[in-house]
């Protein structure tokens, strides 16, 4: 009897589970995410080294594609429609975004191989972190390096995007969007591991005081019974 129970128990909850994600699939915030995830090869696409008119539609689809990322934590918030499923695609679609163009950039020959690899292995390295801290229940904040990270790396990815040389507005000076992007995507790449370092003391600090904790509510072998 009461392994049948424990059976209902858990269909119920299998059934519930699904009709969340269901729920959650059509929730606004999680369909800017899948409109960012579809922006990806649109944004490929129009990459061109000899186009400037389809470097800027590929630099438009970017930007659109990353103020969305703001507008669905913030719609997520204010309309209480933070999900699972929106905190699994949200840092899916922005990592598959960023690293598709930078490596699609680096085979246009528009920005060099190492840097792109270097900013990706910090990607991956402050996300198995993220994973291992979640895991073990960790809370770790993020740094003001990780936002300045985030900022100049899609500063530097917008000029890269427009890549050609344009006039100032109302000046005669000429920006060579490509110098800058690349000048951009060098602080960018500072700030990363700055930011993963400053990442990994916190996480090392957060296990050592989570040891501690379970050090004290351990009484020991010798304690009194």
């Amino acid at each position: 009897m009461a392994d049948e129970v424990e059976r209902v128990g858990r269909r119920r909850r299998r059934k519930r589970r699904t009709t969340n994600l269901r729920a959650e699939s059509t929730y606004v915030p999680n369909l800017l995410t899948y409109a960012r995830i579809a922006a990806i090869p649109f944004i490929l696409y129009f990459i061109d080294n000899y186009s400037p008119v389809r470097s800027f539609v590929a630099m438009l689809i970017y930007l659109g594609a990353a103020l969305t990322d703001s507008l669905d934590g913030y719609i997520a918030r204010k309309y209480k429609q933070i999900s699972v499923l929106g905190k699994f695609l949200d840092p899916l679609a922005d990592k598959l975004m960023v690293s598709s163009v930078l490596v699609y950039l680096t085979a246009m020959d528009r920005v060099p191989a190492w840097l792109t690899v270097a900013l990706l292995a910090r990607e991956f390295a402050v996300t198995g972190l993220r994973s291992i801290a979640t895991t073990e229940g960790l809370v770790i904040s993020a740094s003001d390096s990780g936002k300045q990270k985030t900022a100049f790396q899609l500063i530097g990815t917008l000029f890269l995007l427009i890549h050609f040389r344009y006039p100032l507005w109302g000046y005669k000076m000429i920006i060579d969007y490509h110098a800058v992007g690349i000048i951009t995507l060098y602080l960018a790449l500072a700030m990363s591991w700055i930011s993963a370092l400053d990442y990994f003391l916190k996480f090392v600090r957060a296990v050592q005081a989570a040891g501690k904790t379970e050090e004290k509510s351990d009484p020991g072998p010798g304690a009194a019974t």
